[in-house]
């Protein structure tokens, strides 16, 4: 009998129902960060999330092939679930802003994307090379260092968090039982 597969493990920082924090030091060192979009303005990464809850997940790199296909599926999240929710999508690479167009044309997406190209960010947050992360709000809610490169959380898992409708990734019409 086979065994069912193991779940990433996961760190829970804050209940989402427990009264504000100060956000975690680290955070707040790294909101003063630059980050750069697509067109090579820089961005302090604290204005990705200060006004509206954000998800940011902070991939290895552009050439990681794990991390092109999670991003596939991040594509995969609609823009109007997200406006429903008021929550913002953003993926942060580890490299050169070049990469940003020819990296969104290749998963097709189309949500906010910017880069970190000195790491400042990915080793504030204790994020070694090769690493990922989530962060989600104004505050950390939810906390995941991957342990390797096929640990990522599941999207549908970060949505939820966020308080944003799941997204059927199969291909498969969904079923409904009348």
């Amino acid at each position: 009998m086979s065994r069912p597969p193991l779940c990433p493990v996961v760190q829970q920082v804050r209940p989402v129902s427990a009264a504000p924090r100060l956000e975690p030091v680290e955070l707040r060192e790294a909101a003063h960060c630059l980050v750069v979009d697509a067109d090579g303005r820089r961005i302090p990464f604290g204005a990705l999330y200060r006004r509206q809850k954000a998800v940011v997940v902070f991939v290895r790199n552009f050439l990681c092939y794990t991390c092109k296909e999670y991003v596939e599926d991040l594509a995969k999240v609609p823009r109007s679930y997200l406006q429903e929710a008021n929550v913002r999508l953003i993926v942060i690479g580890q490299s050169s802003y070049h990469h940003i167009k020819p990296f969104c044309s290749l998963t097709g997406y189309t949500h906010e994307m910017y880069v970190d190209p000195q790491r400042e960010i990915y080793k504030m947050l204790g994020m070694r090379r090769g690493e990922g992360n989530d962060v989600s709000g104004n505050e950390v809610h939810f906390l995941h260092h991957d342990r390797n490169r096929m640990d990522h959380v599941p999207i549908n898992s970060v949505l939820q968090m966020a308080g944003v409708k799941t997204v059927n990734f199969t291909n498969k019409p969904q079923i409904i039982d009348i």
